[in-house]
């Protein structure tokens, strides 16, 4: 049950509203949250009663607490007895400029300092809590990301702040025209201290093992064979422990002054890089290879630029590799990118038959000629 609290409580009312949320609580309740968003003070006697609702119902929580209520419950040791939550602070995006998109949410500029990522959608507070998890970790790891310093509420949404100063991403500094090459060694630089970074087991979320659920699910979808022989690459990609981002793209990278930093932590996994280069495929060329335009909204870069980008990334990152070998390293992670645009597209019902039968026809190509999926 949720009871708001609202005004003023002490000695003058406590009794009262005791007697009033017994009324309301009944014999079933084995919850209560009390909801103090609208709530200006709280005495002694306003604490007690909260303290016998807590011996009454064990599982009793405050929620919304302004920073005055907050640091009473904090000073009287209730934050050490039970789950005292502060209220969010809300601020509004209207007029501010849109900076990034991804499929989880919108990053918005609200002043010069400022970014936040506002999520799409309403339950996001569990993905906000384990991104900025993600990012601490990847920081104390040495990842130059930027963390979250704050959650907000944007309407009926969440969201989580940045310190930004004057931070441009790489796609926006590419639109103004920055030198590619300039651009695309700063990019590897960073992907190659993430991918140099390994873990222990269990650290973050093994990308092998959601792999192997894309090709699974989608069997159905594809001759038998294919869809056997498809699967069976995915389970003999070799287990290792490199950090992979996830999402890396040139619209995750920013440019602070002359610091470069990583954003849109929560796709933070470990696994064997082709996965992070398939992701890339997709970003960079995947969807764009089958309408041109896509680069254009997405980065607002055209597609022979965006086309370009990921090919001297190739050659920057796999420097001593000759073009062959770059090839087969891409068709690799071609397999991985166009199962998993399958799989999103079917699974997510987006009525994309234009995306799933080119996937299917090019898995249907390159699934047969391919022995392995590492390098």
């Amino acid at each position: 049950m949720v009871i708001k609290l609202k005004g003023r409580i002490d000695s003058s009312n406590a009794a009262e509203t005791e007697m009033n949320i017994n009324e309301q609580l009944g014999d079933n309740v084995n919850e209560l949250i009390l909801d103090v968003d609208e709530l200006e003070y709280i005495s002694s006697a306003g604490l007690r009663v909260i303290l016998r609702l807590k011996k009454q119902i064990p599982n009793t929580k405050v929620i919304n607490c302004n920073s005055d209520i907050y640091d009473i419950f904090d000073m009287t040791g209730f934050s050490e007895m039970m789950e005292i939550t502060k209220a969010f602070r809300k601020i509004s995006i209207d007029n501010c400029e849109i900076i990034g998109e991804g499929a989880n949410g919108i990053v918005y500029r609200t002043d010069p300092d400022t970014i936040v990522k506002v999520y799409k959608m309403p339950d996001s507070l569990n993905e906000i809590n384990k991104e900025r998890e993600l990012a601490r970790k990847a920081f104390v790891m040495g990842i130059p990301t930027a963390i979250p310093y704050d959650v907000v509420k944007v309407g009926d949404l969440y969201g989580s702040v940045f310190e930004m100063l004057n931070a441009k991403s790489f796609a926006v500094l590419l639109e103004e025209g920055e030198d590619i090459d300039k651009l695309v060694e700063e990019s590897v630089d960073i992907l190659k201290i993430i991918h140099s970074t390994t873990l222990k087991n269990g650290e973050l979320p093994n990308k092998k093992f959601e792999g192997v659920k894309w090709a699974e699910y989608c069997v159905p979808y594809l001759p038998k064979e294919v869809g056997e022989k498809l699967v069976k690459l995915f389970k003999e990609i070799p287990e290792t422990n490199n950090m992979i981002h996830g999402d890396y793209h040139i619209k995750n990278i920013m440019r602070q002054g002359k610091e470069n930093l990583l954003i849109d932590m929560d796709t933070l996994s470990l696994g064997h890089i082709v996965f992070e280069f398939a992701q890339m495929y997709i970003t960079y060329h995947g969807y764009s290879e089958i309408d041109h335009n896509d680069s254009k909204r997405f980065f607002n870069v055209d597609y022979d630029t965006i086309r370009a980008f990921w090919n001297k990334s190739l050659k920057c990152y796999f420097n001593n590799k000759d073009d062959a070998y770059i090839n087969s390293v891409v068709d690799k992670a071609r397999i991985i990118a166009y199962t998993r645009m399958l799989r999103r597209s079917i699974k997510h019902k987006l009525n994309n038959d234009v995306v799933e039968e080119h996937c299917k026809k090019l898995l249907t190509e390159l699934v047969p000629v391919t022995d392995s999926l590492s390098f």
